[in-house]
């Protein structure tokens, strides 16, 4: 899909090609139709990205201090390498869409797929918004009178604040989009309004909208408010202007009554003089965006309604109001269109952004564009090469585990890679690696490297995943593969960009006694019970494996290998989470938890997955229901059969599969072929890892998006 971003860093606004977003449980996906380019707002950003680093500075103080403080810890290298780095992450622009819901994530109550909805998505083809973010459009109101919704909110979320009556005299400073729709609800809600700018034909067309126009570059506008008003003063003022005159400020108050207020919805100065306040005891108020419920995670992201009778207008309340209020044509915003422009001309607007007089400027979109509402994948395969290893991570599991397989296999190993350089020197004298480094970007940027090992803590895996598919390197990950929604979303479009494989350190399924068990089960696809039983073992709880941002916890990070291995074999993936946990309350972390899981194919499995165990008792077993049949692994060293004719049991060596692992990885790298796990298993096993630590906070099913 195509999104509208600005570069911060070269100050270009871009119509960039990028994934379409996935649905997330509490949200729905809109394909936009339209879209309002709020011209106030996106004018100070295309404008700040176009500003040179002292032109950014001069307009950020606050920020130079941040850097300034940073230096001082972190020196100054590093702290100019996350400003360049800040400046490298595009922004979005716009927040005014409208559209139609063709994608509902599970939790959505109140919409739709085919719904027509207003929501503060950006300037994209299809934008992912929260259920209480998007407001359902009532049919007589047509896509272009719907893209003023947001807008019209914020003007009526500072009229709320204000709290105006009915006759009473308010002044709105500045003529702009939201300053005229702020002047249009004031007026509907029976008030007379005086409008300021300096804009002619701004306030000729406030004039016609019943606005007494002011034009304050012509006249003193608290002097002439104050001659309107029989020298009482206006009962309030709405600030809608951008600016960083202190003026605005004291015209406002010279021109308030006693007690009156004064609402700050934009940008202006605000040094004020007190004796303009005091004697007159005004009241300041600075308006939040929306309403009630803005930036609130649990209302905006959770979808936790705030109760009606306790908090009257949320943003989405706010939302239908304007909604209503167009469609009860109380609300005439078709005389603000200045303009209407297809997407792929978005240079029309943004190309001249400063130097447009305009009031609002829609943006149509194609209705063409296809989404695709499976998160699924296109399953490639791997293409031959030398097979040559880099390997970034140096500690214990690489040690004691990889670096032996790989050596029993003959790998050939040019790089090593650890963040202290100590380790990454030890083990290539050990394991005779050719090259060490403590950059790992140096490992990607050679060619002769075909594939990367990745075996460091878990918070750096997505990065580095990503790093590597965008150099062109096949990938091997050990578990997990990220540790949240977000870095898993990005792992898949840098996927989805590259023709490189990922295969993950999932061993269990490739064990000699799980392979001898998916060929007792047979190829029939018939639905299978597993009960999986860890004896995990305790860990301290300071250890980083307990530390959500770094580890991800066990149930994440180690459980999620369990849920792979029952996934292999009921050969199918996972449709709904449940998962319960004893001893800790829902915000805290835990390692002792049973997990249900339900498949597509009507397998279900328990995971069993515990710390509180004796150290004495077998740490793995897996039993297998299937036909009345039962197969029992007991800690990779047993397979008992029950039930069938020529099976009764097997006996081995303990072996969990990471020789086998490694043999078929160094097979697939040299002569190509179908990856051990489809990448569509992948995701769907790490899906189902976040949605079982998710569902023991809320104690609920979670489903499995699709």
């Amino acid at each position: 899909m195509r999104q509208i971003i600005q570069d911060l860093k070269s100050g270009e606004t871009i119509l960039e090609e990028v994934s379409s977003p996935i649905v997330k449980p509490g949200y729905v996906v809109v394909q936009t139709t339209r879209s309002l380019v709020s011209l106030g707002t996106e004018k100070m950003l295309v404008e700040f990205g176009k500003a040179g680093l002292i032109a950014k500075a001069r307009q950020q103080p606050e920020k130079v201090k941040m850097v300034i403080d940073k230096m001082k810890t972190d020196g100054i290298l590093p702290t100019l390498e996350a400003v360049f780095n800040k400046l490298n992450q595009p922004l979005p622009l716009g927040y005014c869409n409208v559209g139609k819901v063709v994608e509902i994530g599970p939790g959505v109550k109140n919409l739709k797929v085919g719904d027509r909805v207003a929501s503060n998505g950006n300037h994209a083809e299809f934008v992912c918004v929260p259920e209480n973010l998007a407001a359902r459009i009532p049919d007589n109101v047509s896509d272009d009178e719907a893209t003023f919704t947001v807008i019209g909110s914020i003007a009526l979320q500072g009229i709320r604040l204000l709290g105006p009556t009915f006759g009473e005299t308010v002044a709105v400073i500045g003529l702009g989009l939201i300053g005229l729709i702020t002047a249009e609800l004031l007026i509907a809600n029976g008030c007379r309004v005086i409008g300021i700018d300096i804009d002619a034909d701004k306030l000729n067309l406030a004039q016609k909208l019943g606005v007494f126009p002011l034009n304050s570059a012509k006249s003193d506008t608290a002097k002439s408010a104050l001659s309107i008003t029989n020298e009482t003063g206006v009962d309030g003022v709405i600030i809608t202007a951008s600016s960083s005159s202190n003026e605005i400020m004291a015209q406002s108050a010279r021109m308030c009554r006693k007690h009156g207020q004064i609402i700050l919805i934009g940008v202006v100065g605000l040094n004020i003089n007190r004796s303009d306040f005091y004697e007159k005891e005004i009241r300041f108020q600075v308006s939040c965006s929306y309403g009630p419920g803005r930036y609130d995670q649990n209302y905006e992201e959770k979808g936790n309604d705030y109760p009606i009778g306790y908090v009257r207008w949320t943003e989405k309340r706010n939302f239908e109001a304007i909604l209503n209020a167009i469609s009860t044509k109380r609300l005439n915003v078709s005389d603000l269109i200045t303009e209407r422009i297809p997407l792929n001309e978005y240079k029309r607007i943004y190309g001249e952004i400063g130097k447009r007089n305009t009031i609002a400027s829609i943006l149509e979109y194609s209705e063409e564009t296809e989404y695709r509402t499976s998160v699924t994948v296109r399953e490639r395969n791997i293409v031959a090469s030398n097979g040559t290893l880099g390997i970034i991570g140096a500690g214990n599991f690489t040690s004691a585990m990889i670096l032996p397989c790989l050596k029993k296999l003959k790998a050939d190993i040019k790089w090593i890679s650890s963040a202290g350089g100590l380790t990454g020197k030890n083990l290539s004298k050990r394991f005779g690696i050719n090259k060490v480094t403590s950059n790992y970007k140096e490992i990607l940027e050679d060619p002769e490297v075909d594939a990367v090992l990745i075996t460091t803590r878990h918070n750096l895996h997505a990065q580095m995943i990503i790093d590597a598919l965008k150099e062109n390197k096949n990938v091997f990950v050990e578990k997990p593969l990220a540790l949240n929604q977000e870095e898993l979303k990005a792992i898949k479009s840098a996927y989805e960009l590259s023709d490189k494989s990922l295969s993950m350190g999932f061993n269990r399924r490739v064990a000699p006694l799980s392979v001898k068990v998916k060929e007792l089960l047979g190829e029939d696809n018939a639905p299978v019970n597993i009960v999986a039983t860890m004896n995990a073992g305790f860990i301290p709880p300071n250890s980083w494996v307990h530390d959500m941002v770094v580890g991800g916890g066990r149930i994440i990070g180690e459980a999620c290998h369990y849920i792979d291995l029952c996934s292999f074999f009921a050969g199918s993936h996972v449709t709904r989470v449940c998962a319960n946990s004893f001893g800790v309350s829902p915000e805290e972390n835990s390692d002792n938890m049973s997990i249900l899981l339900k498949y597509e194919n009507g397998s279900n499995a328990v995971i069993n997955y515990f710390s509180n165990g004796s150290k004495q008792y077998p740490k793995e077993r897996i039993e297998v229901f299937k036909q009345e049949k039962v197969l029992v692994i007991d800690n990779w060293r047993k397979l008992n059969g029950y039930g069938l004719k020529r099976f009764k049991k097997l006996k081995s060596s303990q072996d969990k599969g990471h020789l086998n692992q490694f043999r078929k990885l160094l097979d697939l790298l040299k002569s190509g072929g179908t990856p051990m796990i489809p990448m569509n298993s992948i995701i769907n096993t790490t899906r189902a890892s976040f949605a079982a630590v998710e569902s023991m906070k809320k104690n609920a099913w979670i489903d499995i998006i699709k």
